[in-house]
Parts: C-alpha cells; structure tokens; sequence
C-alpha cells in the first residue's frame, strides 16, 4: 500500500513537471510569435507610410520553428483608415501565403519577401462610398441571390446585382430606393472600379420604392459612377470585385510574387 502511494506522487510530481515544460515551451513560443508580429508591423508602417500600426498575424503553430526555418505559413497584414486621394479613407488587406523571409525571422522595413501565393484587398465602405457618389446614406449589400451572395474564399460576393440603397437627390428624388449595381474593373492598369446600375429593386430587403419612368435614367444615372485609383496592395491585378457586409472589396490573387513592404500602399 504505501508503495503504491509513493508512485501515484512519483507520477504526479513528474507529470506537473511535464505541464509546466509544456506550458513555457507554448508561452515561449507564443511570445515570440506576438514580438516577431509587431516588428512586422512596424516595418510595413514605416515602409507604406502608414499612419499607424497595421494589423498583423503569422499564422501556423510552432511559430519557432517556422522563425529559425526564416519561412512562414501564412501571414495577414491588414490596415483600417488608409488615407485614399479619390474616397477620402479605405482599408488595405494582404494574405501572404509561404513567405520565405531571407536573413532574418524579425523582417525589417528594407525586406525584400518570397511569396508563393499573394491574395491582395482594397475595401471601401458605404460611408466613404456614398460621399463619393453623391448619395450619403448609401448602404451597400450582397446580392440577394443566395448563390450570388458568396462567391470566393473571402466571402465576397458574385460582382453583378448587389444592392445599392440611398436617396438620389441629385436625381430630384428625396425618398430612399434601392437599385441593382453590377461591378467592374476598366482603365489600362484596370484600377477604375466601375458602378453600372441596371434597375430599381422592390420587395423585402428593398427600400421598397417606385421611381416614375420619366426618372428612372436620372436614378440609374446616380447610382452609376466611374472609381479611380484603386491599386491593389503590392500592385496585385485584381481579379474579383465585390460585396462583403456593407462594403466594396476588389480582390487580386496570384503566385509566386516578389514584394517589398513599401508595396503594401500603392496609391
């Protein structure tokens, strides 16, 4: 009997030993992965002339062994209220997929990275969207195709019938309607996000108005619009545009790219 008491402490001392390993080795690795982030963060804040801190996550654990390897699974950069010259503000996303680093795991402002696969973001809000558009209580939604409504991994939807919501005014309407808008990309670099509204909606999750026939080029008209200037973090081609929530987003992927981080804000 008191064999067996002395082994169950035996196996408890070694097993608290064991957790409190582990739980330093997770800490230790947990540490290193915030510091080697906010050093990244600083890095593209100073190369992209940002106004603050980006947002960064290097995805993947261990985060050591990715560090010593100077090659990370995943990494998100992510920047809100980027000052724009055409919409006033945006936002900026990048998803870097197998970066490979060079000569050091903490990347400096002069880095010079290795992707494998690039997703880039430029994402405008309904907010700085209608300011643009003349129409400040514009509200952007998916379409209301289900099928419509998600359409890539980032959850943006399909480019045509997103619903546009607002009062027209400079179309001498002064109620609400809501209209179907396709998108697209146009210009030689393919940088101007063009708004086509095709027709006014009605029905639920509409504002549910009626435009006169002899204003309906008017509305139509106001909805439609020509966006500027609208390079993709690190000069990526777009290849999708769309909605997510209530915003705008024109997304490019491609592979195997090299970047430097002052090309994370190309406008």
């Amino acid at each position: 009997m008191g064999d067996n008491v002395g082994v169950r402490k035996l196996v408890i001392g070694i097993s608290a030993v064991l957790a409190a390993v582990v739980v330093g080795a997770v800490g230790t690795d947990f540490g290193a992965a915030i510091y080697a982030e906010y050093r990244l963060a600083r890095s593209v804040r100073s190369a992209a002339d940002l106004t603050s801190d980006p947002s960064v996550a290097i995805l993947g654990f261990p985060f050591i062994p990715q560090a010593m390897a100077e090659h990370y699974d995943e990494v998100e950069i992510k920047a809100s209220g980027v000052d724009h010259p055409v919409v006033g503000k945006a936002s900026l996303e990048a998803t870097l997929h197998s970066v490979r680093l060079g000569d050091s795991w903490l990347v400096p402002p002069d880095a010079t990275l290795s992707v494998e696969k690039l997703e880039s973001r430029i994402i405008i809000d309904s907010t700085h969207l209608g300011r643009f558009m003349g129409i400040t209580d514009l509200l952007v939604e998916a379409p209301t195709d289900e099928d419509a409504a998600k359409v890539t991994e980032s959850g943006i939807s399909a480019p045509r019938g997103l619903v546009f919501t607002g009062t027209p005014d400079k179309a001498g309407v002064t109620e609400r309607v809501s209209v179907s808008v396709d998108l697209s990309m146009a210009g030689p670099d393919q940088t101007t996000l063009v708004f086509t509204a095709t027709d006014v909606l009605t029905g639920p999750g509409t504002a549910d108005q009626d435009v006169a026939e002899d204003q309906l080029p008017a509305v139509l008209a106001a909805f439609s619009a020509g966006l500027p200037e609208q390079q993709l973090p690190f000069g990526v081609a777009p290849t999708h545009q769309g909605a997510r929530g209530s915003d705008v987003i024109i997304e490019g992927i491609t592979d195997d790219r090299i970047i430097d981080l002052a090309g994370f804000r190309s406008s």
